[in-house]
């Protein structure tokens, strides 16, 4: 009997927590995520964000061949423009967005990504959505000058070094 009892007492201890993870509180899966990346419309996001970061940086290109337009071939802020925009057409967003399926399983439960996808599901979630790409292009541009002059700093400063 003492050992029914041991038994019982064992096997409840170490099933209990393995049923209370079936809840909202246990670990993301990685239909979860990638649940949580369609109410996100992670893809286009993406895409939309980087089309954003492209003007700032395609600002700063010709600001930089300007200034430097004497060392400069003729043509450098239409081949730096069209190499950066190549590179940021030839990001494999998908793959990159599966590598993080882990991350969002480590640090987000079950319940989490649930609320987070009534959210994103919701009006305020979708402006969030629609809004985010103005809103860092807007932060890009404002942060620029400061970007800028950090790196001015850095290459004369790697200059002297050199």
């Amino acid at each position: 009997m003492r050992r029914i009892f041991l038994a019982a007492t064992l096997g409840l201890a170490l099933g209990v927590p393995g049923f209370a993870q079936t809840g909202a509180d246990a670990p993301a899966s990685k239909q979860d995520v990638e649940r949580y990346f369609q109410a996100v419309h992670s893809h286009d996001t993406m895409l939309k964000m980087m089309q954003a970061m492209a003007e700032p940086m395609h600002q700063t290109t010709h600001e930089q061949c300007e200034r430097d337009k004497d060392r400069l071939p003729a043509d450098c802020e239409e081949r730096i423009n069209k190499m950066l925009d190549g590179m940021m057409k030839e990001m494999p967003l998908d793959e990159m967005m599966q590598t993080m399926v882990p991350a969002y399983q480590k640090h987000f439960t079950k319940g989490d990504m649930d609320a987070l996808i009534a959210f994103y599901s919701g009006p305020i979630g979708q402006k969030v959505l629609r809004e985010l790409p103005a809103v860092m292009a807007e932060g890009m541009e404002s942060m620029m000058p400061i970007m800028k002059k950090s790196v001015e700093t850095m290459t004369e400063r790697a200059e002297r070094e050199v």
